[in-house]
């Protein structure tokens, strides 16, 4: 059974660890007490919508990648195939962007330098 509290702290703690920050950075940035996020980052508390923002702004991911990797994940786990839903031309105007600053790929939440 997916349980989507642990499918979105595998998301914060891959993504947190992808920037080489540790527990206490992102808990002090993010205004949450270190214990609650590595709860939250284990899948043992549910996060709430303004602590998930604030946790997202605290590795300065947004928080619509978060949520497009935990529904990716999901659909893994529930034996769906993954459906592109981003349209032909956005995904070309998004590609020829530079000043976007964030990769689109489902395996990365990494920022473009």
């Amino acid at each position: 059974m997916v349980v989507l509290r642990r499918e979105i702290g595998d998301v914060l703690r891959d993504a947190r660890q992808r920037q080489g920050r540790t527990l206490r950075e992102v808990s002090s940035a993010a205004r949450v007490s270190l214990g609650y996020l590595s709860e939250v980052e284990r899948g043992q508390k549910e996060a709430s919508s303004e602590l998930l923002n604030s946790i997202c702004e605290a590795l300065d991911v947004p928080m619509s990648l978060v949520l497009r990797e935990v529904s990716d994940r999901v659909a893994v786990a529930e034996g769906l195939l993954i459906p592109d839903t981003v349209p032909a031309d956005l995904a070309a105007s998004v590609a020829s962007a530079t000043d976007f600053g964030w990769a689109r790929s489902r395996s990365e939440l990494a920022a473009i330098s």
